[in-house]
């Protein structure tokens, strides 16, 4: 059993007046010691007037602030689990997890008070807290800046709290259509921390540019959370804008020296106007994630002498489990390289025994950086997570990969429907669910297509019942009222039965052979 430890607080009375999160939003800048004044206060107006206690699920709605982490920190020094939710998802998603995870109260930001009448009624959320961020109270609701300005720090991280204590419980989406949560432990995040640092150079001296949403495991630990265990910087943008970033990178007051993001993101940066004049030199570390970035890319920053590290994680691995070494981004520009120091990764069969260099396999992995469980998904577990003969358990990712003669990995497709969206995980049985919905379809496949801005998007192939009509505007219609902006198809396409199996699966690698 090792103990965890409150990097904050040590932070706090090591170097006081250092610069922990800077709001680019606001303006507000966070010293440690006004970072953990303000997570303190926030822990004791949840614990007095909310009455959390360790193990409660705390929610956060909110777009990125500084506030973000204070809240995160909060949970930490209360032992609650933080719980946040995508902002971009509908209203019946969120309902669904506020109530799998039974979550207690919510901090929000004032641009979603008009959904909070609906959750509060449809949960057993009994508490709220609005962050305004200097706007106008939209509602009546209590003031997130008000309960903290008059509570006392009065909150401390118990200092029996483990690497397996739970802190937090990240949802993704399900292939059942319903989203699961990853139990993510204080351990996890700390290795994630360890195993981050020694590719990317970070360290007490960085300064990382967040453009990252934070309801995501990247726009925590990729690179925040490590930065606060070193005692570095954040500067934390409200949403990613091409124009701000690039005027960011190189400004040299901000003195950035450490960037990630999806290939998305690098690519709208490199459309931009801008690109070519910026002075981007003072970036020390490049790192992507979330999907394969095309070599084509890769090429572009590499004319600039920007070498972009590939790499790949999970939710459930807290993210980090590759980012190739500079030396081999671009002479291998399709691998991931190999796993980083504290994690273990394998290509294997169906029956866990390795593959052979050169040939496919799923990867599956192990490591201190691994979740132990989902929350309440026995089921999930079961199908999983795997334990070999020598009592090793490893985490099937559902990714197919291969080996290359130099230990070098490459994920090569995925074994899962899954899809990627700009960076967002799409699972196709959750839009079929939806669609379904629909009295006039009597089935339906949801398949990832190329696309040039977002990677991948969505396209449904449906099968209309006898005698029926569908019009595709509907279809899309239906799901813009019932799913995240992301997950909505962006076409459709009839067809008048789907290829199947003999057992009745639905054979979607036709689907993308014929309308991909």
């Amino acid at each position: 059993m090792v103990l965890a430890s409150d990097w904050v607080a040590f932070h706090a009375d090591r170097t006081p007046e250092k610069i922990a999160l800077i709001d680019q939003y606001t303006g507000q800048n966070l010293s440690y010691e006004a970072l953990n004044d303000r997570a303190s206060k926030l822990a004791t107006v949840m614990r007095d007037e909310w009455g959390a206690v360790g193990g409660d699920r705390l929610a956060i709605l909110a777009k990125n602030s500084a506030e973000y982490y204070v809240f995160q920190f909060a949970c930490i020094k209360l032992g609650a689990m933080m719980l946040p939710l995508n902002w971009r998802l509908a209203a019946p998603e969120w309902i669904f997890i506020l109530n799998n995870a039974e979550a207690k109260g919510i901090v929000y930001d004032a641009e979603f008070a008009g959904h909070i009448p609906t959750l509060l009624a449809e949960t057993a959320i009994a508490h709220t807290l609005r962050i305004d961020l200097g706007n106008p109270p939209t509602d009546d609701l209590p003031s997130y800046e008000d309960a903290v300005n008059n509570a006392p720090p009065d909150v401390v991280m118990d200092p029996q709290t483990t690497h397996d204590t739970p802190m937090m419980i990240m949802y993704t989406s399900g292939t059942t259509g319903r989203p699961k949560g990853v139990l993510i432990t204080h351990g996890m995040t700390f290795w994630n921390a360890i195993n981050i640092s020694v590719p990317t150079g970070l360290n007490c001296h960085s300064v990382q540019y967040n453009v990252l949403p934070t309801f995501h495991t990247a726009g925590l630990n990729l690179y925040t959370n490590p930065l606060v265990h070193h005692g570095g910087t954040t500067i934390v943008a409200r949403e990613f804008d091409p124009e701000l970033t690039l005027k960011t990178l190189s400004d040299p007051d901000m003195s950035v020296t450490h960037f990630f993001g999806v290939p998305a993101i690098y690519l709208f940066l490199s459309q931009h106007e801008d690109f070519e004049s910026t002075d981007l030199s003072r970036i020390t570390s490049w790192g992507c994630g979330g999907a394969p970035m095309p070599a084509s890319l890769l090429a572009t920053y590499a004319k600039r002498d920007i070498i972009v590290q590939l790499g790949f994680g999970m939710t459930e691995t807290s993210p980090t489990v590759f980012l190739i070494a500079k030396r081999r981004a671009i002479k291998k520009p399709t691998s991931v390289g190999k796993p980083l120091l504290h994690t273990r990764v394998r290509i294997v069969d169906d029956n866990l025994n390795d593959m052979p260099v050169g040939e496919v396999g799923e990867v599956v992995i192990s490591g201190p950086n691994i979740t132990p469980e989902y929350w309440r998904r026995p089921d999930a577990n079961e199908e999983n997570f795997s334990t070999d003969e020598h009592g090793n358990i490893w985490l099937h990712s559902g990714d197919a990969g291969m080996l290359d003669d130099e230990g070098c990995i490459y994920i090569v497709d995925r074994y899962k429907d899954m899809y990627i969206s700009g960076g967002e995980n799409v699972y196709p049985a959750e839009v079929e669910q939806v669609i379904f919905q629909l009295e006039m379809v009597a089935d339906v496949a949801v398949i990832g297509v190329p696309h040039e801005r977002w990677g991948e998007t969505g396209k449904a192939i449906v099968v209309c019942k006898k005698d029926q009509i569908v019009e595709p505007t509907l279809i899309i219609k239906h799901c813009t009222k019932n799913l995240a902006k992301f997950k909505i198809p962006q076409s459709v396409e009839f067809i008048d039965e789907l290829p199947r199996n003999a057992a009745g699966k639905v054979l979607k690698r036709e689907l993308r052979e014929q309308f991909s």
